[in-house]
């Protein structure tokens, strides 16, 4: 960043990017009117995204839009006169009214839509989507509750977890681990939101549930890269989850049972019409449940709440107070006698445990003055984990943020202008004992601070740019960062192009066990000195539609990593937070194909994605003769294959889903020579000490592909009281041994879940 502008004061900076802002909203505003509202379900007041809004002149289409998080619409640039304003949706009776427009008017109108009757199957295959993997844009796919749904799981009510594994370019480790590696990137690269809120750990220990079950899911955008300059802190993805609001008029619930979890929702007004609540609750039960179904231990324990409360404090602004709270505890490998190499001893298995916490308050406002929307937000977000014995662990992290940020969205006709600023500060602290291991304790105080401005124009018959620019300063490092970010989407004929183009930066990093073929326990230490990892994203997409119901879509995309840290490469058998400097490449491409019918759909994916990273550090000379090593981490998947087939027929619904992966690499072990560890005065004559393996270059093999099928049939039988559903389930349906875990010290092996049939059933009351 050049230097004149480091030297600007904040303060000084803040006050003129404001300022100009505000000047340019009044100039707007004396030359042309607005209107601006909230659209929401007449019976539940919940807001309604996605919703068609117009305005005409007599029968002339003056403008219109879609309506976006919180219900909200917007239509800008308009002149004095009388107008029809028409609200539509799918399932939903159209509402028309009279607007009668003054000169420089800023007017809030809301509206209520009430549900219609008709059987509305052939209309969802009818409405053009904008969801759905085959309609992703740049990297960015809306994801709906149904499609949640479809995917065959555990969970009665469906996980976003599950939909989120048969996108391609997305990693999983398995049915175990609860880790993402999107396009390349590592799970700590990931930046998961919730309400707006942080949510470091969002998956649990076991693969099929996230702490975002499918009751809970209002908006949710996936970005497997070049999103806009609102997000920023993380080089891979964005998962930004907007959590439903309860219902403002009715009390109602659902109770979940199954072998693997089972769990609670209500929802209802708090006061009626204005305020609402909704609380989900879920645990495992694995110990009376699924472990009857294997012949083996399934030690995993987890589980999550949600809490929601929203008020519209008045027609043009509305609260919402947000808490999450989850646990995981689960062994991660299998050691038992036997089963280690000759001359090591059999160590107990490692169980690893986590807790999140995220609280955190919205504010949404439609400010009379000025023609935006602006939102405010403040929230604390926590991750604590341990591995070992639970009263006596080897090791231990922890990382704490406080978030606060405000979002202003300026409308003026095709132009529309979003800034922000906001401000975090972190802690983080580990503390690293146990076996072969010197102990070490750090903590650590960082802060980061900035600002973001993105216009975003539509061009009338041609494309929609947005281009925008994060400043992002972490004066813990004295470094400040322009971070460009352009998007563009381009409808042309029965398709549409899409490109995104970025800079990201990301100052805390994310530590595993580099030793073992997969590891769940990581922890979060800030870069050393004052280099800062960062990421160019680069993508290139196009999608249509070939014929009714059948989209397609392409994608090919490329990140250039530099300034990487990745833990310090050494034979010694211990877990470090020493790092070494690295940088990676990643590149790839998805193909994606959807039919969707009034009565079944099918989904179809292919992802091939090549990462490839180069470490340096002084002792490689040393081992392998050079300063610098290249190799393919273990998470780089190079193809991955996902075919979903959903669909109702004999008033059954039916759900298929097959995946399948190339193998993962990981770091073999040639041999094992003694280890002393001199912690002390010690007779190397009496001291028989113990084995110490000697590694193969870094992620040198490969492990064994992986592929698997989940089905499920489910039947609904409505009643006057609300709704019963009872479900039925194979997981791993043709019993397919696939590996999860591999220590490549103890040359011991965990498996994947075996066949295991599954029940469920869910109670609903209206």
């Amino acid at each position: 960043m050049p230097m004149s502008v480091r030297r600007l004061p904040p303060t000084l900076l803040l006050i003129g990017f404001v300022a100009a802002v505000l000047v340019g909203s009044r100039d707007v505003r004396a030359q042309s009117a607005i209107v601006r509202g909230f659209v929401t379900d007449a019976e539940s007041r919940e807001p309604l995204v996605g919703v068609n809004v117009a305005l005409r002149r007599d029968t002339v289409l003056v403008t219109g839009t879609a309506t976006r998080a919180d219900g909200f619409f917007a239509l800008s640039g308009l002149e004095p006169g009388s107008y029809r304003l028409e609200v539509s949706f799918v399932g939903y009776t159209t509402s028309m009214s009279t607007l009668r427009i003054e000169p420089g008017a800023s007017r809030v109108v809301n509206i209520a839509l009430n549900p219609a009757l008709e059987d509305l199957e052939e209309l969802l295959v009818e409405a053009e989507r904008s969801a759905g993997a085959a309609q992703a844009r740049a990297g960015r796919i809306t994801v709906r509750t149904a499609d949640v749904l479809a995917v065959p799981s555990p969970a009665v009510g469906g996980d976003l977890v599950g939909y989120l594994t048969t996108l391609p370019g997305i990693v999983t480790m398995g049915d175990r681990g609860g880790q993402l590696f999107v396009r390349g990137g590592e799970p700590w690269q990931n930046l998961v939101l919730l309400d707006g809120m942080w949510v470091y750990q969002p998956f649990h220990v076991l693969g099929f549930f996230s702490s975002f079950p499918a009751e809970i899911l209002g908006r949710v955008h996936v970005y497997a890269g070049g999103f806009g300059a609102r997000y920023g802190g993380s080089l891979s993805s964005v998962i930004d989850v907007e959590a439903r609001t309860g219902s403002k008029r009715d009390l109602s619930g659902a109770v979940t049972l199954s072998p693997f979890a089972s769990g609670v929702q209500v929802e209802g007004p708090i006061q009626e019409g204005r305020t609402s609540f909704l609380v989900s609750i879920r645990e495992s039960n694995l110990g009376q449940g699924a472990d009857h179904f294997v012949p083996e231990d399934l030690p995993y324990r987890f589980g999550d709440l949600f809490l929601k409360a929203h008020s519209l404090v008045s027609d043009a602004s509305q609260l919402s107070v947000s808490l999450l709270s989850t646990h995981d505890a689960g062994t991660v490998s299998e050691a038992r006698v036997g089963r280690t190499p000759p001359g090591i001893e059999s160590l107990p298995p490692d169980e690893v445990r986590w807790r999140n916490l995220a609280a955190g308050m919205r504010y949404v406002a439609l400010p009379g003055a000025f023609p935006v929307l602006a939102e405010f937000l403040v929230s604390l977000s926590r991750l604590e984990t341990e591995l070992g014995a639970r009263n006596d662990p080897a090791r231990t992290g922890r990382i704490q943020a406080y978030h606060s940020g405000v979002n202003v969205t300026h409308f003026a006709g095709p132009l529309e202008v979003e800034w922000g600023l906001f401000a975090r500060t972190i802690q983080m602290a580990s503390e690293l004992t146990g076996q072969f291991q010197v102990p070490t304790f750090d903590n650590e105080w960082l802060t980061e601070a900035g600002l973001f401005l993105e216009p975003r124009y539509s061009i009338p018959g041609g494309p929609v740019v947005s281009a925008g620019v994060r400043v992002q300063a972490y004066p813990s490092r004295s470094r400040s960062f322009v971070e460009p970010r352009v998007r563009a989407e381009w409808r042309v004929g029965p398709g549409t192009w899409s490109a995104a183009l970025g800079l990201v930066h990301q100052e805390i990093v994310g530590l595993s066990d580099r030793r073992d073929a997969a590891s769940v326990f990581t922890v979060w230490a800030a870069v050393p000195y004052r280099r800062v990892p960062r990421s160019l994203h680069a993508i290139l997409g196009y999608s249509r539609t070939i014929a009714r119901g059948v989209d397609v879509g392409v994608e090919a995309y490329a990140k250039d990593l530099d300034e990487l840290f990745v833990p310090e490469w050494t034979p010694f058998p211990r877990f470090t937070t020493r790092m070494q400097p690295a940088r990676g490449r990643v590149h790839g491409a998805d193909l994606r194909m959807e039919v969707r019918r009034p009565s079944w759909q099918v989904s179809a994916t292919y992802g091939y994605n090549a990462v490839e990273y180069v470490a340096m550090q002084e002792s490689l000379e040393l081992w392998y003769g050079t300063p610098s090593i290249t190799y393919r981490p273990g998470h780089d998947r190079r193809h991955q294959v996902n075919l979903l087939v959903s669909g109702r027929a004999l008033g059954l619904d039916l759900s298929a889903h097959w995946q399948f992966g190339s193998g993962l690499p990981f770091s073999r072990a040639q041999g094992f020579d003694g280890y002393v560890h001199m912690d002390g005065p010690v007779d190397v004559f009496e001291e028989m000490g113990s084995r110490r393996v000697i590694y193969d270059r870094p992620f040198d093999g490969v492990l064994p592909t992986y592929h698997r099928l989940d089905v499920t049939v489910a039947r609904t039988w409505g009643r006057p009281w609300g709704s019963l559903k009872a479900q039925a389930g194979l997981v791993n349906a043709y019993d397919r041994r696939n590996l999860f875990y591999l220590d490549t010290f103890t040359l011991t092996r965990s498996d994947q879940l075996p066949l295991i049939p599954t029940l469920g059933l869910q109670i609903a009351i209206d």
